[in-house]
């Protein structure tokens, strides 16, 4: 088992190089310079000259590499261009709102998702297994935005049930937190919902027709227990897997959903970090991500060894 985990702690480490060099190059070999964006438009050639020196855009890409690398290894970001703060601390001022959207979105979408996969699959073929098909097919099909509108135009505009837009911190009151975070959660969950119920379908079906399901049953035992205890136990994995990749969907849908509904989380600062080409920031906010994709994905390996005993032999 340990040497199980720790060969899945030691495949982090070249993941993690690999996507700081792409992150690197793409940003720098995009056009545009981000010393005359800084300068503005009034500034001449030698002011521009001067930003670039002590931005140490000046030198070789290799070079910038090495010194960003060894900066972000001692946990330094850099400063960022457009902000004119730390990348690391404008990073924390800005995470309460996306761990607390990320948080409920997955929560919604693993209590809601798994029961309806399981649902679907023991009544296979029936109505519940078409609509549940059917679901999924649409949360696919529809953008993030465009449900989110939708969302807004229907329980906010319309109903006046939650707020149209904003934010509020779990310090100032949870009913404020909750009330501005659960339409921007709702949101961001469909397509996740869609994806995890479907794979939970697949994988409790194909447990279904194993013969230790038809031992269950034979013994007497209670469907809910046949459904829960064996069929969904043993179709674990997968549905653990699928959690897992869908993270890369929910850092996608942060970015699209904090524009929306004006969060002021990463995935905004990385809209505004883009548009303007602060080089600090998006590096910062991306390797960010990118960590905590690892990190969970990590989670969800070391997850295989409690589901799935053969893993520890």
């Amino acid at each position: 088992m340990y040497r199980f985990i720790f060969k899945r702690l030691l495949s982090t480490i070249p993941v993690l190089l690999v996507v700081a060099v792409l992150v690197f190059s793409l940003l720098r070999l995009t056009p545009g310079d981000p010393a005359a964006i800084m300068a503005g438009d009034a500034a001449n050639a030698e002011q521009i000259e001067r930003i670039r020196a002590g931005l140490g855009l000046d030198k070789p890409i290799v070079a910038q590499f090495g010194i960003w690398l060894g900066r972000v290894v001692r946990g330094d970001l850099g400063e960022s261009f457009y902000f004119r703060i730390g990348v690391a601390e404008l990073i924390r001022q800005r995470l309460e709102p996306s761990f607390a959207l990320a948080t409920l979105t997955i929560l919604i979408a693993v209590l809601v998702s798994v029961p309806l996969g399981v649902l679907a699959a023991w009544r296979f073929g029936g109505w519940f297994d078409r609509a549940l098909m059917g679901f999924s097919v649409m949360g696919f099909s529809v953008p993030v935005f465009v449900l989110a509108y939708l969302l807004i135009w229907l329980v906010s505009l319309k109903l006046g049930w939650l707020p149209v837009q904003g934010y509020r911190r779990i310090a100032d009151g949870f009913m404020p937190f909750i009330q501005h975070l659960i339409l921007p959660a709702i949101t961001l969950s469909v397509i996740y919902v869609a994806l995890i119920a479907r794979v939970t379908r697949a994988s409790v079906l194909e447990a279904l027709g194993e013969d230790y399901i038809r031992t269950a049953r034979a013994k007497g035992l209670s469907e809910m227990r046949v459904l829960v205890r064996h069929a969904l136990a043993n179709a674990a994995v997968p549905i653990a897997t699928v959690i897992g990749i869908g993270i890369a969907i929910l850092i996608g849908g942060v970015v699209v959903t904090e524009s929306v509904y004006a969060i002021p989380g990463l995935g905004r600062l990385t809209v505004d970090a883009v548009l303007a080409r602060d080089f600090p920031t998006i590096q910062g906010v991306i390797l960010f991500f990118s960590f905590v994709y690892v990190l969970v994905n990590l989670l969800i390996d070391v997850s295989y060894v409690f589901l799935d005993p053969r893993i520890r032999y």
